[in-house]
């Protein structure tokens, strides 16, 4: 008789969305612009640890070209060379359908989100699995594929823009965590339920 555990599945996934947004709710105010969003090196290190194990993300095709530039940044500052060896590392999955071709490494485009696919992708990783880009993350959201949301909460109200969560879905969520950076940021993560 073996006295070892018998085998359990593995735990699926949680697809994960995080995103910096204003305090009225925004990741880009009416411009387009950002700006007022970005971290100190508190945040910035505090970013990084929230990325450090997601190993794939799933990106719109506006935020995967902003944050492209992290493929051949060459920053000497810790917390930007961290994130910039986070970003290469990471499987990179971009939904659009316009984009002809990436320009990163360990990237592939996807037209359109499955959400059986991403059903399959959650339940086959062996680590979280990030999504961003507030289109993209409101897609998921409305197919009930968000496990957590993530929010840096910037010390800032734009007026309007682009909309980190959509307004025509309503999720009950569970507080998980909190925390206040020096400058003003707060950080909030949910559990979707």
């Amino acid at each position: 008789m073996s006295l070892r555990e018998p085998d359990r599945p593995s735990p699926m996934a949680k697809l994960i969305y995080t995103a910096i947004t204003s305090l009225d709710g925004y990741v880009a105010d009416e411009s387009g612009s950002w700006d007022w969003s970005f971290p100190d090196e508190e945040v910035h290190a505090f970013v990084n640890d929230l990325e450090r194990p997601i190993r794939t993300h799933l990106y719109g095709r506006k935020l995967y070209e902003v944050l492209k530039v992290w493929e051949t940044m060459d920053d000497p500052h810790p917390a930007m060379r961290d994130y910039a060896t986070l970003w290469r590392a990471s499987e990179k999955i971009v939904f659009s359908r316009t984009l002809d071709e990436v320009s990163s490494e360990r990237t592939r485009i996807e037209r359109e989100l499955d959400p059986d696919a991403v059903r399959a992708l959650k339940d086959e990783a062996d680590a979280d699995i990030g999504i961003g880009g507030p289109h993209l993350a409101a897609a998921a959201l409305r197919a009930g594929l968000v496990d957590e949301i993530g929010l840096l909460v910037s010390p800032v109200v734009v007026g309007g823009g682009n909309p980190a969560l959509p307004d025509d879905v309503r999720i009950d969520l569970e507080l998980l965590d909190e925390r206040r950076f020096g400058n003003g940021v707060v950080y909030l993560r949910y559990r979707t339920n």
